[in-house]
């Protein structure tokens, strides 16, 4: 029977909690914590600079909802990526097609969401499939751009299983694209990251886009 190991302290962080009583507010949990008082206090600040009025019965807890709407974003869960010894020695491409993910444009601090395709070729462990998506979860919770997520995932699951190969593709639509500026409305942006065998192999990389169903 394979035997179960779990890898913690994903991308240097041990044991990351989530926010206590976010629906509530409540101080920083030390230094580089989340304050969602000065964040709702900012948040007001914020708007009244842009001339709307918070006094109103209607728009009253709009600060407060923006702070916490903002720190569940940037809150990531703790990640274990459990993993499992590949005891029947398979080695043909493992991939979880369109996993949906959100994230905030650190640019604008707008939106951007889609879908991953994760995939991996197992070495001597084999990892849940369920981590394949939080990973992704994990790194979305911040300020992002979409080629560093891209990349940020890949080299997690490469380094912590060791694998031969690792593809991650993501297709998202930003609103800081489609909303404001350009307004590109329906534009989607692409990006990939394809490390050791699927990288170098053109036909391991050729499969790997063909099962996602994106061209390459």
């Amino acid at each position: 029977m394979a035997d179960a190991r779990e890898l913690d302290g994903i991308d240097g962080i041990d044991g990351i909690d989530g926010i206590d009583g976010i629906d509530g507010l409540h101080a920083a949990h030390g230094a580089g914590g989340v304050d969602l008082d000065a964040a709702r206090r900012a948040a007001g600040d914020f708007l009244a600079a842009l001339g709307i009025d918070t006094d109103s019965d209607d728009l009253r807890e709009t600060p407060a909802r923006m702070a916490r709407a903002y720190a569940e974003l940037f809150t990531p869960e703790p990640l274990r990526l459990t993993t499992f010894a590949n005891d029947e020695g398979y080695d043909e491409l493992v991939l979880a097609r369109a996993i949906p993910f959100r994230t905030v444009c650190e640019h604008h601090l707008l939106p951007f969401s889609g879908v991953a395709h994760v995939g991996y070729l197992p070495g001597e462990r084999i990892v849940g499939l369920s981590k394949l998506a939080r990973v992704v979860g994990h790194f979305a919770a911040r300020p992002q751009v979409q080629e560093r997520l891209t990349k940020q995932v890949a080299e997690c699951l490469s380094t912590r299983l060791q694998a031969p190969g690792v593809g991650v593709v993501l297709e998202a639509e930003h609103s800081c694209m489609t909303l404001r500026g350009v307004r590109a409305h329906g534009a989607k942006t692409v990006t990939s990251a394809m490390l050791g065998t699927l990288r170098e192999d053109p036909r391991s990389r050729a499969e790997f886009f063909a099962l996602a169903g994106v061209p390459s």
